[in-house]
């Protein structure tokens, strides 16, 4: 009977630890993504405290809810496996109608996890809350210093007029923030260019009728146009290989992005097909797009060349 109890608790105990380092593996993942996401898409604001808070409210949330779910399970073995319970019928109705794989590689782990912690238990638990605490901390501060100090050296002359850029082959008139260039952005290819097309000599006014000053800017006009630190980063573009090379990487810097926005991707006048154009994004990457995309995020920059400034003749 003693042999059986040793059995039964070591059985116990691997179980356990296997929960344990699922939930240290789910929550280093999200961690991983999170403290990228917060640096690339994110901490855009001017005030540290809106900063912080979009970092633990929004990127890291996944981490912590995992972590503190781990936790409870740890101390309350059935309180933590509903917990993990909860959150499956949280997913299931929030991500309903997404694709089914997606949706089973979100569910089914934590479903593991309950019965793991409802019928597992870690010891040393002292050990186990450490590793829970400690490995995602460290992949967070580890993957985050590199961005965290290139975010915080970005050049912002905060100058969101018409800026004419030149050098490395090109030289445009960059429009100034309005309609020209909307903050935040949430226009579909085709819209883009239609506002362009409306656009008045000086960039600030949407008129009636087309004036036909500003447009897109090219895909080859915007990787030779791209800044850091104040410097053109030499950029080319290979239209075999559809892809674009800088010397220095770009980044989210004047004269031709604003630090504090959230728009991070570009649309270009360049079409890859009937249905589909390019979209750029702020570290100079490029791809294609389906023209009827839209998000909050995803806005333009009109251009015009410096002598243009009367609208073309019908």
């Amino acid at each position: 009977m003693s042999g059986d109890l040793k059995k039964s608790s070591r059985l116990r105990r691997l179980i356990g630890w296997i929960a344990v380092a699922v939930s240290i593996t789910l929550a280093s993942k999200w961690a991983f993504w999170g403290i990228l996401e917060n640096f690339h898409e994110g901490w855009y604001h001017h005030d540290l405290v809106k900063n912080l808070a979009m970092l633990f409210g929004q990127y890291l949330f996944a981490t912590i809810l995992i972590i503190a779910a781990a936790l409870i399970a740890l101390r309350w073995r059935w309180v933590g496996a509903v917990l993990h319970v909860a959150g499956v019928v949280f997913l299931l109705w929030f991500f309903w109608g997404i694709h089914p794989q997606v949706l089973t590689l979100l569910c089914v782990p934590l479903l593991l996890l309950a019965a793991g912690y409802a019928f597992g238990t870690a010891r040393p638990r002292w050990l186990a809350c450490s590793l829970l605490i400690g490995i995602p901390s460290l992949v967070t501060v580890g993957f985050g210093i590199e961005p965290a100090i290139r975010v915080a050296n970005r050049v912002d002359d905060m100058d969101r007029g018409a800026r004419r850029i030149t050098g490395n082959g090109v030289d445009l008139i960059w429009a100034p923030r309005g309609p020209g260039w909307p903050q935040p952005g949430g226009a579909s290819w085709d819209e883009a260019v239609e506002i362009c097309r409306h656009l008045s000599a000086d960039g600030t006014t949407l008129l009636e009728s087309p004036q036909n000053i500003w447009r897109l800017p090219t895909v080859e006009e915007f990787v030779r146009s791209q800044h850091r630190s104040g410097a053109n980063c030499q950029g080319a573009w290979d239209a075999d290989t559809a892809r674009p090379t800088y010397k220095k990487r770009p980044d989210k810097e004047s004269p031709l992005w604003a630090t504090d926005g959230n728009v991070i991707y570009w649309w270009i006048g360049t079409e890859v097909d009937e249905d589909r154009a390019y979209k750029v994004s702020y570290q100079g990457t490029v791809r294609p797009a389906a023209k009827s995309s839209s998000f909050p995020y995803w806005g333009f920059r009109a251009v015009k060349e410096p002598d243009q400034v009367t609208s073309d003749p019908p």
